[in-house]
């Protein structure tokens, strides 16, 4: 009797290769899930911060995650957007990570859908444990794999190692990564391709893959999203910025998901406080174009 391939693979290969999150519907229950931003006001230590106590941060990021989920969104970010400008990986302070966690537990504890961490730039470290303390369920990283210049003007390079090995310390392989291959306000290295990002970011067992426009709000390019989605195979590629009523299903014709912050926002300015009434008829549209794609 000829030997199957899967029978040569050993048991430890598939544990660990099995961890894997293969489909988005898996966690958010749907196919092609919009998750909303949580963007938490400014938090204690950053410049624009008003003084305000924390259970005016609370109150102001669960009234805004609570309006995301009755008007349909499928899964919610909570992120520490207004600290800015933004420190770097572990520069960033413990006085906005401690307020980032509080916050981002109460807005898991208020709402039923799954919730992700991200904390700007690039903190990996910073998200994987904020989640592990809020019960949140995948986390947003900046920068998986290879090197990039920040706007702050850090030369700043992957953790992936790092945080698969936090991963496997803290227990929490149930917290997925969600990772950039082409990230808003950075460059990437001369002689890397978001599409050299994206291969080395799938070999490293990204749950999903993320590619944005230039800058918060911008839309990428729809070429580029369609050679990323060609690279990592059956890797989840999700839209990271500029989606919008009018580009939401050429997007997710090949998208598998999409993250919408600035178009749910009062007039759309990024911002304003979410904007109930345009997160309710994005999400019929995008209930059209789940009928539409899969009748």
């Amino acid at each position: 009797m000829p030997v199957k391939l899967e029978d040569l693979i050993p048991e430890w290969a598939k544990e660990f290769y099995g961890r894997r999150l293969r489909r988005l519907k898996d966690l958010f229950e749907v196919s092609k899930p919009i998750i909303g931003m949580v963007h938490l006001i400014p938090l204690p230590g950053s410049p624009a911060y008003g003084g305000w106590s924390m259970d005016e941060i609370i109150e102001n990021a669960v009234k805004e995650a609570k309006i995301l989920v009755e008007n349909g969104v499928d899964g919610l970010i909570v992120e520490n957007m207004w600290d800015l400008p933004y420190y770097v990986g572990k520069e960033i302070p413990p006085e906005e990570i401690a307020a980032h966690a509080v916050a981002a537990r109460e807005v898991v504890k208020s709402v039923n859908v799954p919730v992700g961490i991200t904390s700007i730039h690039n903190g990996g470290r910073v998200a994987l444990s904020i989640a592990k303390a809020a019960g949140a369920k995948f986390i947003r990283v900046c920068l998986y794999t290879g090197s990039l210049l920040w706007d702050t003007g850090q030369l700043d390079h992957g953790n992936a190692a790092e945080l698969m090995r936090l991963r496997k310390l803290l227990d929490a392989w149930d917290i997925r990564f969600f990772a950039d291959v082409y990230k808003k306000h950075a460059v990437i290295f001369p002689g890397i391709t978001p599409e050299i990002h994206a291969i080395w970011t799938d070999f490293y067992l990204a749950d999903a893959v993320i590619v944005t426009g230039r800058m918060t709000g911008d839309a990428p390019d729809l070429d580029l999203v369609k050679s990323v989605k060609q690279v990592v195979g059956e890797t989840p590629v999700i839209i990271g910025s500029g989606v919008n009523i009018e580009n939401v299903e050429e997007l997710l014709s090949i998208g598998d998901g999409a993250i919408v912050g600035t178009y749910f926002k009062v007039k759309g300015v990024t911002q304003n406080p979410v904007d109930p009434e345009r997160v309710r008829k994005f999400m019929e549209k995008v209930r059209e174009i789940r009928l539409k794609q899969n009748g």
